[in-house]
Protein backbone atom coordinates (compact mmCIF):
# COMPACT_ATOMS: atom_id res chain seq x y z
CA UNK A 1 0.00 0.00 0.00
CA UNK A 2 0.94 3.75 -0.89
CA UNK A 3 0.31 6.57 0.87
CA UNK A 4 0.94 10.13 0.04
CA UNK A 5 1.35 13.22 2.03
CA UNK A 6 0.84 16.30 0.19
CA UNK A 7 2.45 19.73 1.50
CA UNK A 8 3.06 22.94 1.06
CA UNK A 9 -0.48 24.68 0.12
CA UNK A 10 -1.05 28.23 1.80
CA UNK A 11 -2.84 31.36 1.59
CA UNK A 12 -0.53 33.94 -0.98
CA UNK A 13 -1.39 36.56 -2.93
CA UNK A 14 -1.86 37.04 -6.46
CA UNK A 15 1.62 37.06 -8.26
CA UNK A 16 3.13 35.00 -5.23
CA UNK A 17 5.09 31.78 -5.68
CA UNK A 18 4.02 28.02 -3.88
CA UNK A 19 5.92 24.80 -3.91
CA UNK A 20 3.97 21.78 -3.08
CA UNK A 21 5.77 18.26 -1.89
CA UNK A 22 3.94 15.05 -2.60
CA UNK A 23 5.97 12.67 -0.19
CA UNK A 24 5.30 8.75 -0.86
CA UNK A 25 5.20 5.90 1.73
CA UNK A 26 6.03 2.88 -1.15
CA UNK A 27 9.05 0.94 -2.04
CA UNK A 28 7.47 1.26 -5.60
CA UNK A 29 7.69 4.77 -6.01
CA UNK A 30 10.36 5.22 -8.76
CA UNK A 31 8.07 3.10 -10.45
CA UNK A 32 4.83 4.98 -10.22
CA UNK A 33 3.95 8.00 -12.86
CA UNK A 34 2.68 10.77 -10.54
CA UNK A 35 0.30 13.91 -11.20
CA UNK A 36 -0.78 16.77 -9.30
CA UNK A 37 -5.06 17.69 -9.76
CA UNK A 38 -7.13 20.09 -7.93
CA UNK A 39 -10.34 20.54 -7.12
CA UNK A 40 -12.01 24.20 -6.68
CA UNK A 41 -15.03 24.46 -4.31
CA UNK A 42 -18.32 23.67 -6.40
CA UNK A 43 -15.90 22.41 -9.63
CA UNK A 44 -14.99 19.35 -10.82
CA UNK A 45 -11.54 17.66 -10.54
CA UNK A 46 -8.84 18.99 -13.02
CA UNK A 47 -5.70 17.99 -14.03
CA UNK A 48 -2.46 20.08 -13.55
CA UNK A 49 0.53 17.95 -14.31
CA UNK A 50 1.98 13.96 -14.93
CA UNK A 51 5.44 13.16 -14.79
CA UNK A 52 6.91 10.08 -15.60
CA UNK A 53 8.40 7.66 -13.72
CA UNK A 54 12.10 8.61 -15.01
CA UNK A 55 11.13 12.83 -14.53
CA UNK A 56 11.39 12.62 -19.04
CA UNK A 57 8.55 13.14 -19.82
CA UNK A 58 5.90 15.66 -18.45
CA UNK A 59 2.48 17.29 -19.56
CA UNK A 60 0.73 20.10 -18.16
CA UNK A 61 -3.05 21.41 -18.34
CA UNK A 62 -3.55 24.54 -20.50
CA UNK A 63 -4.85 26.36 -17.76
CA UNK A 64 -1.35 26.18 -15.83
CA UNK A 65 1.29 25.24 -18.66
CA UNK A 66 4.23 27.61 -18.72
CA UNK A 67 3.42 29.02 -14.63
CA UNK A 68 3.35 25.65 -13.04
CA UNK A 69 6.85 23.20 -12.93
CA UNK A 70 6.32 19.56 -12.28
CA UNK A 71 9.28 17.27 -10.77
CA UNK A 72 10.31 14.73 -8.64
CA UNK A 73 13.29 13.57 -6.96
CA UNK A 74 13.47 9.22 -6.68
CA UNK A 75 15.90 9.46 -3.97
CA UNK A 76 13.34 10.98 -1.56
CA UNK A 77 10.48 9.53 -2.99
CA UNK A 78 8.87 13.10 -3.24
CA UNK A 79 7.22 14.86 -6.28
CA UNK A 80 7.05 18.90 -6.41
CA UNK A 81 4.47 20.95 -8.06
CA UNK A 82 6.27 24.34 -8.56
CA UNK A 83 3.57 26.78 -8.72
CA UNK A 84 4.77 30.50 -9.77
CA UNK A 85 2.16 33.61 -11.02
CA UNK A 86 -0.42 32.28 -9.23
CA UNK A 87 -3.84 33.81 -9.65
CA UNK A 88 -7.13 33.68 -7.72
CA UNK A 89 -8.32 30.59 -10.26
CA UNK A 90 -5.71 28.72 -9.22
CA UNK A 91 -7.46 28.40 -5.82
CA UNK A 92 -8.36 24.85 -4.67
CA UNK A 93 -7.57 21.71 -3.20
CA UNK A 94 -4.80 20.05 -4.73
CA UNK A 95 -4.16 16.57 -4.95
CA UNK A 96 -1.00 14.30 -5.58
CA UNK A 97 -1.99 10.76 -7.77
CA UNK A 98 0.26 7.45 -8.28
CA UNK A 99 -0.43 5.03 -10.87
CA UNK A 100 1.45 2.49 -12.53
CA UNK A 101 0.19 3.45 -15.82
CA UNK A 102 1.06 7.04 -17.68
CA UNK A 103 -1.84 9.31 -15.97
CA UNK A 104 -4.96 10.49 -17.74
CA UNK A 105 -5.81 13.51 -17.95
CA UNK A 106 -9.17 12.29 -16.23
CA UNK A 107 -8.07 11.09 -13.19
CA UNK A 108 -9.16 7.47 -14.07
CA UNK A 109 -7.09 4.88 -12.90
CA UNK A 110 -4.99 6.64 -10.61
CA UNK A 111 -4.23 4.21 -8.22
CA UNK A 112 -2.99 6.20 -4.88
CA UNK A 113 -4.46 9.72 -4.26
CA UNK A 114 -3.17 11.77 -1.69
CA UNK A 115 -5.69 13.84 0.86
CA UNK A 116 -4.89 17.11 -0.67
CA UNK A 117 -3.42 20.40 0.48
CA UNK A 118 -5.86 23.43 0.10
CA UNK A 119 -4.25 27.00 -1.99
CA UNK A 120 -5.57 29.64 -1.84
CA UNK A 121 -4.57 32.70 -3.80
CA UNK A 122 -6.03 36.19 -2.64
CA UNK A 123 -6.84 39.00 -5.22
Amino acid sequence: HVQLVESGGGLVQTGDSLRLSCASSGRTFRSHYMGWFRQALGKEREFVAAISWSGGSTDYGASVKGRFTISRDNAKNTVYLKMNSLKPEDTAVYYCAATMRQIRRSGEGVDYWGQGTQVTVSS
